[in-house]
């Protein structure tokens, strides 16, 4: 059983460690401190919905249903690109706009939009969750798939928190004008790239 917890745990960690829009996304709020902990949260509660979800049989909804993950690939497309250019205009702006302790309550709701938008409209996080980790915890014999589920999960929960927390440790260096307009070129280009993969993906 401790041999399959271990097993879920790497190969979710492989999954979600590659950069992809909820680490930018994580990353990009630790640096502000911006709820960067209620996002590392929100990731991966949504993380283990669908871990759940793909390891106990929704890997087989997905598979039959070639249109629903066309449908959300085109919203994931539309989303990135969106935000991306986002990025794009405030890291060439004359004067970025660095978050403050006063403007923290107005953007909460913004945030977790985003984030879920972020999280829900990804392509990656089914093909991820549903088809990888599905189908491999769905071969394992019923009474250690929870096992296997388990190690998945803690990979998440593991990995958006250590993020959060060593994005605001170097705040103070991350927060700096240049640094965010670094960080705003970097989150654009990530996005776009990840809208374009897509895209060539879904009209290939």
């Amino acid at each position: 059983m401790f041999s399959t917890l271990i097993q879920g745990f790497f190969l979710s960690a492989a999954m979600i460690i590659p950069l992809g829009p909820q680490n930018v996304f994580v990353m990009q709020q630790g640096s502000k401190k911006q709820f960067h902990l209620m996002s590392a949260t929100l990731c991966a509660i949504s993380d283990i919905i669908l871990i759940m979800a793909g390891v106990f049989g929704g890997s087989a909804l997905l598979g039959q249903s070639t249109f629903l993950l066309s449908f959300v690939t085109l919203g994931g497309v539309a989303f990135l690109l969106w935000y991306g250019w986002g990025a794009f205009r405030t890291a060439f702006s004359a004067d970025i706009a660095l978050s403050r302790p006063e403007g923290l309550v107005q953007n909460r709701w913004r945030i977790i939009v985003t984030l879920f938008a972020v999280t829900w409209l990804n392509p990656h996080v089914y093909l991820d969750t549903f088809v990888v980790l599905g189908s491999v915890g769905g071969q394992l014999p019923s009474e250690v798939r929870p096992w296997f589920a388990t190690g998945a999960m803690a990979a998440s929960l593991s990995w958006f928190f250590a993020l959060a927390i060593l994005s605001a440790w170097f705040s103070p260096i991350l927060n700096k004008p240049r640094s965010q307009r670094i960080i705003n070129l970097f989150v654009g280009s990530v996005m776009w790239y990840i809208a374009w993969s897509l895209a060539r993906g879904l009209f290939h």
